[in-house]
């Protein structure tokens, strides 16, 4: 194995391996089911997210479907309202998933969670889903989080 690639899954290993779980609510995994949740860093909760610094989202689930394709959505809720949440990357087939994605196998769903200075210090709750070809949500959790000065 070529060394960068070593040292490439070392520290992404080293990663996962310092991310702490979060509780999380399934807010409907219809075609899949969360296994755990971890956001890097976050060492209490609700994670405190600072403005202007970016967080790791890993979702480790099971896929119940074989789909060709993934896509992510992102909402904050605020005071009930579901606002887009950009993210970097929306195709989850670009985020730690070999596509296709194959019926009763285990994916790590890896993603950034960036934090934009002009976000407004608040108490918010993540929806984040993953839908397959046919919109169905191979995840869907939903927890909180404290954007932060």
């Amino acid at each position: 194995m070529d060394s960068r690639i070593g040292f490439i899954v070392l520290f992404c290993l080293i990663g996962l391996t310092c991310a702490e779980p979060v509780r999380f609510l399934d807010c409907g995994s219809t075609s899949g089911k969360v296994i755990g949740v971890d956001i890097n860093p976050c060492p209490t909760q609700p994670c405190q997210l600072h403005k202007g610094d970016a967080y790791s989202v890993n979702v480790t689930f099971s896929s119940g479907v074989e789909t060709s394709k993934s896509t992510a959505v992102v909402h904050g809720i605020v005071a009930g309202v579901p606002l887009p949440f950009p993210i970097p990357e929306d195709d989850g087939c670009k985020c730690g998933i070999q596509c296709p994605i194959q019926k009763d196998n285990t994916y790590h769903y890896l993603n950034t969670l960036s934090v934009k200075a002009e976000y407004p210090a608040i108490k918010v709750v993540v929806e984040w889903e993953l839908r397959d070809a046919s919109s169905s949500d191979l995840f869907c959790i939903k927890f909180p989080v404290q954007i932060v000065s």
